[in-house]
């Protein structure tokens, strides 16, 4: 396990046991926790094979500098300055027609890092409210395994 890893699960592990000892509190502020560990560990979560964004930056390019390009992001998400970039809209077949597609948005490789980075954090919250019994789009949970 990574020293990210081990620090981003214990701080998940402080607000999942806050959530669970005090359902009806309410969390005002949560960006203290996100640091440029938390963002690392985001990192590594997001998928990197996935279709460029509007920016074309691929998960390769953003390595190069990433303690930079993390850094950045912290300090424009903590400022209140970070405006999500426009997502590419791409047209795919749907279902099985040659003719008929959808509409498809691929955000930037940036901005799906903070969308996983927000995910990170209200998991830990939101996992509490549910029942051993509930599945659905959890983590670690399927529908078809019951």
């Amino acid at each position: 396990m990574h020293r990210n890893s081990t620090t981003v699960s214990t701080k998940q592990e402080r607000i999942a046991t806050l959530a669970k000892q005090s359902p009806q509190m309410a969390f005002t502020s949560l960006a203290y926790l996100m640091d440029i560990d938390w963002l690392k560990e985001a990192y590594r979560r997001t998928r990197k094979d996935g279709a460029v964004g509007v920016d074309g930056m691929t998960a390769e390019q953003y390595e190069q500098d990433l303690e930079g390009n993390l850094q950045s992001l912290l300090d424009r998400v903590k400022s209140g300055t970070y405006k999500a970039p426009p997502v590419r809209r791409v047209h795919i077949p749907k279902g099985g027609s040659t003719t008929e597609t959808r509409p498809l948005g691929i955000p930037t490789l940036e901005d799906k890092l903070l969308q996983r980075a927000v995910v990170m954090l209200l998991e830990s919250i939101y996992e509490q409210d549910f029942l051993d019994c509930s599945y659905g789009f959890r983590p670690g949970r399927s529908a078809h395994l019951r």
